[in-house]
């Protein structure tokens, strides 16, 4: 057998290391833009998921489907999206009664 050689985890510096920095942009104006793009982002593939369904359902009424299982997984996609949306919608808002709950 041959020898295998494993490369050793580095230790992490305290100060100035690159996850620092990042947790100082999420908490900063940084952090509101990254919450932001999440959420525009999951309103976003609701919409797309949707706009998939009814294309696909109106292929479907016209005729022009040749494969009907893409209705299924249309409709599989589009609810999952909105599925998505709704718990991110409930985990800010638990997370914000908890902040609210705090006593200083």
């Amino acid at each position: 057998m041959g020898e295998m050689f494993i490369t050793p985890i580095q230790m992490m510096q305290v100060g100035g290391t690159k996850a620092e920095e990042t947790v100082k942009k999420v908490s900063g104006q940084e952090g509101v833009s990254l919450f932001k793009d999440i959420f525009q982002s999951a309103i976003e593939d609701v919409v797309t998921t949707d706009q998939k369904l009814n294309q696909a359902e109106y292929l479907l009424t016209t005729g022009q489907l040749d494969n009907p299982a893409l209705i299924t997984t249309a409709g599989a996609e589009a609810t999952l999206a909105v599925n998505m949306l709704v718990q991110l919608r409930n985990r800010a808002q638990e997370a914000y009664t908890q902040l609210m709950n705090i006593n200083i």
